[in-house]
């Protein structure tokens, strides 16, 4: 599992978590947030899958 990958799928953890705490869970930048690190998580999988 590429580096790179854990080091942006960590910051987009961070991220969202930041955006939920000043922005609240249902608003439109958290939402986006959340999914961005859900396409991350399924790159991860889906490389895990190849191995």
């Amino acid at each position: 599992m590429p580096t790179s990958l854990m080091q942006t799928i960590e910051l987009k953890r961070s991220e969202l978590v930041n955006f939920g705490k000043k922005y609240g869970l249902s608003s439109e930048i958290t939402i986006k947030s959340s999914q961005e690190l859900d396409q991350l998580l399924n790159t991860l999988e889906k490389s895990k899958n190849y191995h």
